[in-house]
């Protein structure tokens, strides 16, 4: 998806003659060749300020048009990039809630599963293990719809009506009166909820520079893994004090709560929307029925949608960058979601935990989550900011750096082998609770080395992307969980885990293969997107 950012040069509006004509400062320069649609090695790129003009103009016809609608300079208060750092947090702050509420009716009413189980006669542990992983498949499936879309009217109203619609379909969860309704409608919560989550990252690329891009990502970046480890804890106390339905009932009266602070006080940031805005606004002051964007492809509404509901699974596919991490990414996330549904039954039958205390155990994965967050968010940007103050070319394999990537690949396994074999040899519940904070840092490291990574490789196209890592991801987290159990029944405790350990191993030269060839396979690959 076209996460654009027009370039700094600017057109003033001539009102009297009613058309915008390009500043006399600064013109457009000709190309001699098509941009790559991948990151360019400098700042303005990074920034997320694409060099390409739409492919049916020239570039000396954008400088002789007379019609043409830009920012009003580079310093333009209008451009998203320049709001500021208030207004820039407030938007970041409110997405971040939304990606936070909308995980939570993942797994909160995991501790719940058994008497909901009893309650609609059902015995089977894959429909146990499916009623979990139903949700998440909704989170495979609604970034296909959701990205394009965002493109085609904007990320403010998918963010507005994605809330509304997830609380409308958590009253109907928690109003269920059998297992096919629940699933259904925990299908359509996930579908609604998979907004936040997909077009997150475009949003803060839209808003914020290349040197404080990882610390809000970060931020940002919590709502899908934190919330699901959080979760549980509330809902076991609160299935045992009241019933599974107030899990939902909870989550519905959450996500009411972001209606209206979101509706008063989120702001449109996807540039080619804004300048639409003001192209409309120019042709009503004006007259001048003429004037267009300098970012409108002239295509149709139609074929823009078409184009961009396939570019997610062109990425995914054609782009191996994307496809290699993308595939990353998916292991690491269903191996967390096989671990969150160990959780009740390894402590409830290895250590005689009951409802309320078992929820706790899904604390240790959030607070490694919450380091991971704090060591990466500063590492990163760090690292950006020593770049551009030696004046070097800011690449997006920074993100990749072996000094922060290879040690949170190398900690997965290490988390996984704590957990599996102290579970399996009974010791002090402590010491499993430490694996799943190691791993659960190291998992915040892993994915926000490569979500930061691509969404500089491909700043325009970050919704798309992260469409792409979205519905692999998703499907690893929905599915390797229904064959997890069955895993540790086979293996046990302490080779199941380490199975999953081995695995994760398998991909610790990833980031390190990417980060010294990455530049060459950007070069080389570059389909039409």
């Amino acid at each position: 998806m076209a996460d654009e950012r027009p370039a700094t040069n600017s057109t003033d509006v001539d009102l009297e003659k009613g058309h915008s004509r390009p500043s006399s400062s600064q013109e457009l320069k000709p190309k001699t060749e098509p941009e790559s649609d991948s990151l360019h090695t400098n700042e303005k790129t990074l920034n997320n300020e694409p060099e390409q003009e739409p492919e049916h103009n020239t570039a000396s016809q954008l400088v002789d048009d007379p019609n043409l609608v830009d920012w009003d300079g580079p310093d333009d208060p209008e451009n998203p990039m320049n709001w500021p750092d208030r207004q820039k947090w407030l938007n970041i702050g409110l997405i971040s809630l939304l990606t936070f509420v909308t995980p939570l009716g993942s797994s909160m009413f995991a501790p719940g599963i058994p008497a909901i189980m009893v309650q609609f006669g059902e015995t089977s542990s894959i429909t146990a293990t499916f009623v979990v992983s139903v949700y998440i498949l909704g989170f495979a499936f609604g970034p296909l719809i959701v990205a394009p879309v965002s493109e085609m009217w904007g990320r403010r109203p998918l963010y507005i009506w994605g809330n509304i619609f997830f609380v409308l379909f958590s009253v109907g969860t928690a109003l269920s009166q059998n297992m096919d309704m629940m699933m259904a409608f925990r299908f359509l919560m996930g579908v609604a909820g998979s907004v936040p989550i997909t077009i997150g990252s475009g949003s803060i690329a839209d808003i914020m520079p290349v040197e404080m891009r990882g610390r809000a990502m970060s931020a940002w970046a919590l709502g899908p893994l934190l919330g699901p480890c959080i979760g549980p804890v509330a809902g076991g106390y609160l299935i045992r004090e009241t019933s599974w339905r107030w899990v939902y009932w909870l989550v519905c009266i959450v996500g009411g709560i972001c209606i209206p602070p979101s509706f008063l006080y989120m702001k449109e940031t996807y540039a080619p929307i804004l300048i639409e805005r003001k192209v409309l606004k120019l042709r009503k002051e004006t007259g001048n029925n003429n004037l267009h964007s300098k970012l409108d492809s002239g295509q149709s509404v139609a074929d823009k949608f078409k184009i961009a509901i396939v570019r997610p699974v062109k990425l995914l596919f054609l782009v191996p960058i994307v496809t290699s991490m993308a595939l990353y990414v998916a292991i690491v996330y269903g191996i967390l979601y096989l671990l969150i549904t160990t959780f009740s039954f390894v402590y409830r039958d290895q250590y005689g935990f009951d409802e309320g205390t078992v929820g706790l155990t899904f604390l240790p994965a959030g607070i490694g989550m919450m380091i991971g967050v704090v060591v990466f968010g500063a590492l990163s940007d760090m690292l950006v900011k020593r770049r551009m103050a030696a004046g070097g070319d800011l690449v997006p394999e920074i993100r990749l750096t072996p000094a922060v990537a290879l040690p949170c690949a190398t900690v997965l396994p290490v988390g996984l082998f704590i957990y599996g074999w102290t579970t399996e040899k009974q010791v002090h519940f402590i010491v499993p609770m430490l694996g799943v904070v190691i791993f659960s840092a190291g998992l915040m490291g892993v994915m926000m080395c490569i979500q930061n990574y691509l969404l500089d490789t491909f700043p325009r196209y970050a919704a798309s992307v992260t469409a792409a890592l979205a519905v692999l991801r998703s499907l690893a987290g929905a599915l390797l969980p229904l064959a997890g159990l069955e895993m540790y029944n086979a293996l046990g405790l302490g080779w199941g885990n380490s199975l999953l350990g081995f695995l994760s191993a398998a991909m610790i030269p990833l980031p390190l293969l990417f980060y010294l060839y990455g530049a060459r396979l950007r070069a080389k690959s570059n389909p039409q997107l």
